[in-house]
């Protein structure tokens, strides 16, 4: 068999096995991850105070697939959030929780601005669903 002739075989075979699975997948409705990542100036020598009640309960907010908080290598007050969410809705949820309105509350001093911030669709990665 030659090269063109298995790549037109494998082709053929990859076609039909989606047909296959077709009608299974078109009864399911896909649900887009939320993403958002964004950059803050924490107050000078405050940086790693706030960091410390960013990170603070990230394991408990359902729908979270994804939360990283890293210093800016570059600028010793900047923060950068990257967070993945199984919906917009569950991002919004989590503002609700307690122990975030908290954080909120008890980081917000500790801000001195944000000059970066974009809404993303998340695709798939290491961790995360495809």
């Amino acid at each position: 068999m030659t090269g063109t002739t298995r790549r037109a075989a494998l082709a053929a075979g990859i076609g039909v096995a989606m047909l296959a699975v077709a009608p299974a997948l078109a009864g399911k409705e896909s649900k887009a991850m939320y993403g958002l990542m964004g950059r803050m100036i924490a107050q000078p020598g405050k940086r790693d105070e706030l960091i410390a009640i960013l990170l603070e309960g990230t394991d408990t907010m359902p729908g979270c697939l994804s939360y990283v908080v890293a210093k800016d290598a570059k600028d010793d007050n900047a923060i950068w959030v990257t967070e993945v969410w199984d919906s917009k809705d569950s991002h919004a949820a989590s503002l609700k929780l307690p122990a975030v309105q908290s954080a909120i509350a008890r980081g917000r001093p500790l801000i001195a601005g944000f000059d970066s911030y974009t809404e993303t669709v998340p695709m798939g990665g290491v961790g995360l669903p495809r």
